[in-house]
């Protein structure tokens, strides 16, 4: 075979529609969740599909616990449509990997305070993790916020500390910090708590998790094929 001829074969494997590759991938993982489906509540599917599309890992839909229950998936995209949101991230992977032109559409922005100058300084100034004391600076943002937590147990503690010292009231806290230590604690003690939360149980999650759960949770409203809990 030619080399011309091998080259129009993998354009003809890979050409199509930007969004076939996803269609497909979401095709396979409704078809491989099986029975399990069934069992997933329909406010809360596409934010499970979405995380198992990204990671490839059917555990998430086992681990994934949305406290109080699944309507806080309607109430946060409620919250979103509304506009003037601040999904605060605990990485600049994370806010890198949520949607700007979703974001844009819905007039709400992304922030990660992680790399600030001053948010150095205090960690260092009180002895703690940039983790809190990039919590600690999220306590002036004026309006809704959304917190997206995909690495740092400390700052799951730390939103706990400041919601019940009364400093910020958050409409969603997600939290799927990975790791070994005091990972499953503070998802723990946040489950524990009233604040709306999505949380993977267990060791498992990561910044990319972070990000693809607010994803979903955009494109429920910017996608409409996304927003309607279809099992397809």
């Amino acid at each position: 075979m030619s080399d011309t001829n091998s080259t129009a074969d993998l354009r003809s494997t890979v050409a199509g529609k930007p969004g076939d590759i996803e269609t497909k991938s979401m095709a396979t993982i409704t078809a491989e969740l099986g029975e399990k489906i069934d069992r997933i509540d329909p406010k809360t599917l596409s934010v499970v599909k979405r995380v198992i599309h990204t990671t490839a890992d059917f555990s998430f839909a086992d681990t994934l616990t949305f406290a109080p229950g699944p309507e806080i998936c309607d109430q946060a995209k409620q919250a979103l449509a509304a506009g003037g949101v601040t999904i605060v991230t605990d990485t600049n992977m994370a806010r890198s990997g949520i949607s700007r032109p979703a974001l844009a559409k819905l007039g709400c922005s992304c922030a990660c305070y992680m790399a600030d100058e001053d948010v150095a300084a205090a960690a260092r100034a009180n002895g703690t993790t940039r983790a809190v004391a990039c919590i600690d600076k999220a306590c002036s943002i004026e309006g809704p916020i959304m917190f997206a937590i995909g690495n740092a147990p400390t700052a799951l503690f730390r939103i706990k500390e400041l919601v019940e010292q009364g400093r910020f009231d958050p409409l969603l806290v997600v939290g799927v910090p990975v790791g070994f230590v005091n990972v499953v604690e503070a998802k723990e003690a946040l489950l524990e708590t009233s604040i709306p939360a999505i949380v993977a149980r267990g060791r498992k999650g990561g910044s990319t998790v972070a990000a693809a759960i607010m994803n979903a949770l955009l494109y429920g409203i910017t996608r409409t094929s996304e927003g309607s809990g279809a099992r397809a």
